[in-house]
């Protein structure tokens, strides 16, 4: 589970805009975008011209695109040169000639990967990482708690790669929060989905033909996912009770205008960085007997809990959804990681004792449109951060000079700094 955190604003610089009298304004994009640019001052490139690349996303079901028009125009004013693969950001329904209007070059697979800067969503495959080229650097969510190959085979083709869901939680870097945007997202989205699902109204109904009940909604974890669902489930109508194993979220939740569900366990759940530790066996076993008989009165449970590179923890018994209401519903949000509840199949919607569990796994997926433009604001400032200007030049910093880079730099010099923290 994560804590709220406001994103935060970042001022962008302005440039020219396509105008209709002729190709004056869009001429000068694209010489915006084929600016110089100095290689960085930790390698030894003799390259000239930085060239930003932003292809298509392969993993099944991912409908984001790293970069939006928006964000290619404000690359541009930057001084970087963008290169968009063909069809990359039409599922997020950015069409080829919105990227070419801001200044984009529309190029196919290999021309997107072997740019000296890769955007993208999820972390690069076999193939994709095949395609870049030694002194690359990729600006990515790595998925790190799923142990593969992926950082050894970028380190040994010499890409230096940060992995945007390591960046510290600091003030400073709440603009590029990739795990903050995408969370608010899917919490948001989740409620929607549990709304569709559920076959009665979520508000108070008062007509003619008689009235309807509001729709409980019981959230466990007042994370942003967690926080954000509370919001929307109460724009809603919906009475809501929230549950977290940290007590200072208490005021959070109850500031949103639900009810926090409080239990004595003999310990805090309360972890660094904001996330909820392991509690003990003791304190799991006793948390579960509690939440049991609460989540039984329950209509939709919204579960979002989450513990960093661990499995998720059973919060749903089946003894809990065996007790519920016949056409209740509940979203499990950890699905990937086991999820909440033993009965959750992942990117399922499943009925087990009468109730719907929904398993989905990418909920920012199913808004590409504004999760791809959060996320490329966020990719947008963290590379802002990266470039200096110098005696009329662009350059890249010294990765390991800024606290938010360096915690963030997972392969670097074709060895891997990412230390495995499961």
């Amino acid at each position: 589970m994560v804590s709220a955190r406001m994103a935060g604003n970042h001022s962008f610089p302005k440039m020219g805009i396509w105008n209709n009298s002729g190709q004056a304004g869009y001429n000068s994009q694209l010489r915006a975008c084929a600016a110089p640019i100095r290689a960085p001052s930790n390698r030894n490139h003799s390259r000239t011209l930085m060239k930003v690349g932003i292809p298509i996303e392969v993993m099944e079901g991912e409908t984001r695109v790293a970069a939006t028009p928006e964000m290619v125009k404000k690359l541009c004013a930057l001084g970087l040169s963008v290169l968009v693969q063909k069809n990359a950001g039409i599922a997020s329904h950015f069409t080829d000639d919105a990227y070419h209007r801001a200044g984009a070059e529309v190029v196919d697979n290999a021309q997107a990967l072997g740019a000296d800067i890769v955007f993208k969503v999820r972390k690069p495959n076999s193939d994709e990482i095949g395609r870049m080229k030694n002194g690359a650097v990729l600006l990515s969510m790595m998925d790190l708690c799923h142990s593969d190959s992926t950082l050894d085979q970028l380190a040994a083709t010499g890409v230096d790669s940060f992995a945007l869901e390591l960046i510290p939680r600091i003030s400073r870097a709440q603009a590029m929060d990739v795990l903050s945007s995408q969370s608010n997202i899917a919490g948001y989205r989740a409620v929607l989905e549990a709304a569709r699902l559920y076959g009665r109204f979520f508000p108070m109904m008062m007509t003619s033909a008689g009235s309807a009940k509001p729709t409980r909604v019981v959230v466990l974890g007042a994370g942003v996912a967690g926080l954000q669902a509370i919001a929307t489930a109460r724009r809603l109508g919906a009475q809501v009770a929230a549950y977290d194993v940290r007590p200072e979220v208490k005021e959070q939740i109850m500031s949103l205008g639900a009810k926090f569900i409080e239990f004595d366990l003999g310990e805090s759940g309360a972890g660094t960085g904001g996330y909820a530790r392991q509690l003990s066996a003791e304190a799991q076993s006793k948390q579960q007997q509690l939440l049991t008989d609460e989540l039984k009165k329950a209509d939709v449970i919204i579960s979002t809990a989450l513990i960093p590179c661990k499995p998720a923890p059973v919060l749903v018994t089946e003894q809990a959804v065996e007790g519920m209401n016949q056409g209740s519903v509940i979203i499990d949000m950890a699905a990937a990681t086991g999820g909440n509840c033993p009965l959750t199949e992942a990117n399922k919607t499943v009925i087990k004792h009468g109730v719907i569990l929904c398993g989905i796994t990418n909920f920012p997926a199913l808004m590409p449109g504004d999760a791809s433009a959060f996320y490329s604001r966020n990719i947008f400032n963290f590379i802002s951060l990266l470039i200096v200007t110098t005696d009329g030049q662009l350059q890249m910093k010294d990765y390991l000079e800024d606290e938010i880079t360096a915690s963030s730099l997972v392969t670097y010099k074709g060895t891997v700094r990412f230390k495995d923290k499961k």
